[in-house]
């Protein structure tokens, strides 16, 4: 082979040798011919060889601290140019690269490869394999997402229970007694320094050995002997002559697997639409959903099996006699018997994993706190995309503040901690959990919109627990003048009822409402003045700007209002409200049990008043 013809390529190669490279590279003999079984290896550097393009790409983008971590990758994935696509590749090829290990080193072993002489390069693969683990667990962190903070958290607490050097080795990896920005930095360093620099090393030696010993053809045939069975005395057939070169017969094959590998990792980006990111990490909310990725779960499912202060045995003493047993594997396979054994415990460590790997899906599937946690996550992580790309962007506080300061986020959690136990929303606590009791206070989905306020005034549904069946007024005289009164309107007096709905929720000028109430303007202005007339009697009962007789329930005037909400839930028992009457609902306020902040932020995510994307519907 010449590697080019012509002057031009002659006076290149006399100054740089570059025809010696090539062949040295190119030119190997490939016993018994080019195979398809050959290919993993050169797809496995393939793929290491996209990580280390996609990855120095994406650190061009990448801001490594606490401040500016998950603002970078968003910028990356929503902003950038071909970012997603980028990102994407990065993500999915680091599965493929696990997958691709995993298949080479099982390849060696059914081969036989590992025998020697090429026990140091059996070991090698080895250390790959703990790097490329490596590489993925800092790799989980940048993001500096939800489910990456809290996974290498959980990971980074196995750490501490190696006995002697446990908590200091902990205290090395993330900077310090916390989490944090030098947590972040550290696994930066580690992820694109440190352990790519490790990789390098170890598959230039790794290729050089092989190139060194020579491509092993298979395991041991009917009638072949093992290098020990040689030294013995027992014959051997003369080995087979080369019948094929490395370049062009098996190059073209491993072209072909590299460009699957290629093509299955853009499917996945496709179909996915890229990899993964959650909301910003946020030490002060737990996030149960934390998982591992697929490679890790069956670590995560077999620690569930240990008791505590039993983990460091589940997590260090097994895993280590496994790793020490696969080490060992070269010498147990230099006799038959050994290499049958080899095959047997490969098999099972590889179906152990796998059944742990099931397990700890399906556990999960059935776990009905896990599955709201993972519907919670996956919200937060919409709505964190959704408030990025408002008018305002990421504030300069960082993308955390603006979940922090989101009714639709925040509302949310705070009704099911604070108020599902005796309110539901939609029938549910607000997350879309069952209650665990049955509610003994109003349904608050919609409150004051027109259907809300219709349904409280209808004969039928106002002793329900959708209003008031659950509380102590279920007989008191609101529910006694809908069921009495209302129930006997007539055609006349039902229209007039319905323009008072109108009116009256028109008080709380709610958003989802707004394009109805500016239509029926005229309309409401005018209904305005059955709030306070003796035919319909809401003031007998009611203040409506300053016209009442008596205060027995909650005031008309701007009922539903954002001010009204804050007030009612901040103290129900307040003279403008139900006072003395007031049927167990706690002053959140004066008790300290929500701050200022708290009731705003519930008010306005009962209110359905947060920023909407241009399209987005109230929910």
């Amino acid at each position: 082979m010449s590697f080019g013809k012509g002057r031009a390529f002659d006076w290149l190669d006399a100054r740089t040798g570059y025809r010696g490279l090539l062949r040295a590279a190119l030119v190997e003999p490939i016993p018994g011919g080019a195979k398809w079984k050959y290919v993993w290896g050169s797809a496995l550097t393939f793929a290491i060889a996209v990580q280390f393009v996609t990855g120095i790409a994406l650190w061009a983008s990448y801001s490594p601290n606490a401040q500016g971590a998950w603002e970078s990758v968003y910028y990356i994935e929503h902003v950038m140019v071909g970012g997603s696509t980028l990102r994407g590749i990065h993500h999915y090829m680091a599965h493929a690269t696990m997958v691709l290990l995993v298949l080479h080193l099982m390849q060696v072993v059914v081969a036989g490869a590992y025998r020697a002489p090429r026990e140091v390069n059996f070991w090698f693969g080895i250390a790959l394999l703990h790097i490329v683990l490596g590489l993925s667990l800092t790799g989980y962190l940048l993001p500096w997402d939800q489910k990456g903070y809290w996974a290498t958290k959980v990971a980074t607490s196995i750490a501490s229970i190696t006995p002697v050097v446990g908590p200091e080795l902990q205290r090395v990896l993330i900077g310090g007694a916390d989490y944090g920005h030098l947590t972040l930095t550290r696994f930066f360093a580690l992820h694109a320094g440190v352990l790519p620099g490790a990789l390098v090393a170890l598959i230039a030696g790794h290729v050089f050995l092989f190139r060194r010993h020579g491509v092993t053809t298979g395991g041991l045939r009917k009638g072949a002997r093992t290098p020990e069975e040689e030294e013995d005395g027992h014959p051997t057939r003369p080995p087979r002559s080369p019948d094929g070169q490395f370049w062009p017969d098996q190059a073209l094959r491993d072209a072909v697997a590299c460009l699957a590998v290629m093509a299955a990792v853009l499917f996945l980006v496709m179909r996915s639409g890229g990899a993964p990111l959650g909301a910003p990490a946020d030490a002060s909310e737990p996030y149960a959903a934390a998982r591992p990725e697929w490679y890790f779960m069956f670590l995560f499912q077999w620690l569930k099996y240990f008791p505590a202060g039993a983990e460091v045995v589940g997590a260090i003493v097994v895993p280590g006699v496994v790793v020490a047993l696969v080490a060992l594997m070269p010498f147990a396979g230099r006799w038959r018997l050994g290499h049958r054994f080899n095959l047997g415990f490969t098999a099972a460590l590889l179906g152990g994993i796998g059944l742990l790997t099931w397990q700890a899906y399906a556990t999960d599937r059935a776990d009905p706190d896990f599955v709201a946690a993972q519907r919670a996550a996956d919200a937060a992580a919409e709505r964190i995309v959704e408030l990025a790309a408002a008018p305002d962007g990421i504030p300069p506080a960082g993308a955390l503040e603006l979940l922090r300061n989101d009714p639709l986020t925040r509302g949310p959690l705070l009704f099911a901690d604070r108020c599902a136990s005796c309110h539901s929303y939609d029938g549910h606590d607000g997350l879309g959990n069952e209650l665990a009791e049955p509610p003994t206070a109003p349904d608050l989905r919609g409150f004051a919109s027109r259907e809300w306020l219709a349904g409280l005034l209808d004969p039928a549904q106002v002793a329900t627990p959708r209003y008031f069946g659950g509380t102590e007024f279920a007989g008191g005289r609101m529910v006694r003048m809908v069921q009495s009164r209302i129930a006997d309107f007539d055609d006349e007096e039902r229209a007039a009822l319905a323009r008072l709905v109108k009116a009256l929720s028109a008080e709380a000028a709610l958003p989802g409402q707004a394009a109805a109430e500016t239509a029926d303007r005229a309309e409401i202005e005018e209904a305005r003045a059955l709030l306070s007339s003796e035919s319909m009697g809401c003031t007998e009962c009611h203040d409506y700007r300053g016209v009442f007789e008596q205060r027995l329930g909650p005031e008309l005037t701007g009922y539903g209002s954002r001010e009204w909400l804050e007030a009612f839930i901040r103290d129900p028992s307040h003279a403008r409200f139900y006072g003395e009457r007031n049927d167990r609902m706690p002053a959140f306020g004066p008790d300290g049990i929500l701050t200022d902040e708290e009731i705003g932020l519930l008010a306005d995510w009962l209110r359905g008043d947060w920023w909407r994307a241009e399209g987005e519907s109230s929910r």
